[in-house]
């Protein structure tokens, strides 16, 4: 419905008010006449029906309404979708605009057609919700003072914009697979959204292997599902979890679209992440893991994708190869980076590393900063009672 009202009012802003009048309509005609036969092409053509009327009220609309804006003689047309048949997707690709700044295109792509709160996505860039939802507005505004085209790409023009399009759906899956705010850890509508969009990637560009890569880090990651909490829907660490419940079929299925990525000789950051993610899912315990190899996965990726939380969970590893000493000295040093200063996970993995090294009262100290920054109930519940297992009554 955003995609076809936003072809005709050539704004985003006035998209999204025509489509939740049209939901406003629905709830009173079809109260009176019924649910129609095809109730999302009535909406549809309500909501671009509102937006028409809009611009006709408008004596110069293009002068007030530039964003996004068609030619006039292609305003009513329809693209040609057979590039991208799911219309989720479509949308994906249509807002990975070349033209706008990365994070920007990212930033925009998940506010307004994945439904993340600015707040959630400010939390997935480490920035404040302010600074993102400004960047969000300069994304606007940069479609509408450069006149970009809303249109749907053509085929040839969708690999400039993978990497866009898989950084979306990846960080969906991630908002998902541990919600930054609210009382669930999981938000499974994120999850299921990010994996159906990741195998309509695939089956749109089965060629690319980090479509492969991304897929296979989500199937390998998401086999957890069922285990990351207990029965009382508290947070179980990777260490506790009931590695029998895992899910065998996800974990075949991830593992062979890992080994086809890494066959093609083109591996980037996504494939890496699986292999990694590999490791985990077929090590019988905890303990017994691959730690030497996920390290040197983890320099691996480190140089494709240089990132301050790859670093801090490369740190993770290192304490299991060469003990909490070495890695403490890493995430002290990853502290400095004002990047991490708002990411509760740097001061948590440092408790844990303090705790293992036996100095109580630092590793309490740090569960208290990483219970200011955590805005997730689940993850609140499970550092509380780490911490009050490190404090006397």
């Amino acid at each position: 419905m955003l995609a076809a009202t936003a072809r005709v009012a050539g704004d985003f802003d006035l998209a999204e008010e025509c489509v939740q009048e049209a939901y406003v309509a629905a709830l009173g005609a079809w109260a009176r006449d019924g649910v129609p036969d095809k109730p999302g092409a009535w909406l549809t053509a309500t909501a671009r029906r509102k937006a028409l009327d809009v611009l006709r009220r408008q004596q110069v609309f293009r002068s007030k309404l530039p964003l996004l804006v068609e030619p006039d003689e292609a305003e009513m047309d329809e693209p040609d979708e057979d590039a991208v048949p799911d219309d989720r997707l479509r949308l994906v690709f249509t807002c990975c605009h070349p033209a706008i700044a990365r994070e920007a295109q990212v930033a925009l792509t998940l506010r307004l057609v994945c439904g993340v709160s600015t707040g959630d996505i400010a939390r997935a860039f480490l920035v404040s919700e302010p600074t993102m939802a400004a960047r969000v507005t300069r994304a606007k505004k940069k479609i509408s003072a450069a006149r970009i085209p809303y249109r749907v790409p053509e085929a040839a023009e969708l690999p400039e914009r993978l990497d866009a399009v898989l950084t979306v759906v990846h960080l969906l899956y991630t908002t998902g697979h541990t919600a930054p705010s609210g009382a669930d850890l999981v938000r499974a509508d994120l999850v299921e959204r990010a994996l159906h969009l990741t195998r309509m990637l695939l089956a749109l560009m089965p060629d690319e292997p980090e479509v492969r890569g991304l897929l296979a880090l989500l199937l390998l990651t998401d086999a957890r599902r069922a285990t990351r909490t207990d029965a009382e829907g508290r947070l179980l660490r990777l260490a506790d979890q009931d590695r029998s419940a895992w899910d065998r079929v996800a974990i075949g299925e991830g593992r062979r679209l890992v080994l086809d990525a890494f066959r093609t000789g083109r591996v980037g950051r996504y494939a890496i992440q699986a292999a990694i993610a590999s490791l985990h899912a077929l090590a019988p315990s905890y303990a017994a893991t691959d730690w030497p190899q996920i390290v040197q996965l983890y320099d691996v990726l480190l140089t494709r994708w240089p990132s301050p939380v790859v670093a801090l969970n490369r740190a993770v590893a290192v304490s299991m190869v060469a003990g909490p000493a070495a890695a403490l000295a890493e995430v002290d040093a990853l502290a400095q980076d004002p990047r991490l200063a708002g990411y509760h996970y740097l001061p948590a993995i440092r408790a844990d590393l303090l705790h293992r090294l036996d100095r109580p009262a630092e590793a309490a100290q740090a569960y208290r900063t990483a219970l200011e920054l955590v805005d997730n109930d689940a993850e609140r519940t499970f550092l509380t009672t780490r911490f009050a297992e490190l404090t006397p009554p």
